[in-house]
């Protein structure tokens, strides 16, 4: 069984700054992608930042230039460093993982975290 935490939202004022966090625990072989999603208004899952198991990254146009995804392997965390923020990015966010659960098959299984609000005050 793998589990995502998540931490690190709240509420900032427009402009400001928030670090969320997600950690991986239990028993698992590696962690392939690891990306965040957000919520949309319409409860559908929107991409806003990937990271792959060798450090390349991609992010929603909407977010470019300020947002910054990375990942420490030793620690099997994901991080989503969010400047210059607008109120516009309030949503609650949410960690993804694709995990290899065993070392002899290359399945990769979809994990969740619980999800964190960010609020962005105007």
């Amino acid at each position: 069984q793998v589990q995502l935490v998540e931490s690190g939202g709240g509420l900032v004022q427009a402009g400001g700054s928030l670090r969320l966090s997600c950690a991986a625990s239990g028993s698992f072989f590696s962690i392939n992608a690891m990306n965040w999603y957000r919520q949309t208004p319409g409860n559908q899952r929107e991409l806003v930042a990937h990271i792959s198991s060798g450090g390349i990254t991609n992010y929603a146009d909407s977010v470019k230039g300020r947002f910054t995804i990375s990942r420490d392997n030793a620690k099997n965390t994901v991080y989503l460093q969010m400047n210059s923020l607008k109120p516009e990015d309030t949503r609650v966010y949410y960690c993804y993982a694709a995990v290899r659960t065993d070392r002899y098959r290359e399945n990769e299984y979809a994990y969740w975290g619980q999800g964190t609000q960010v609020t962005v005050s105007s």
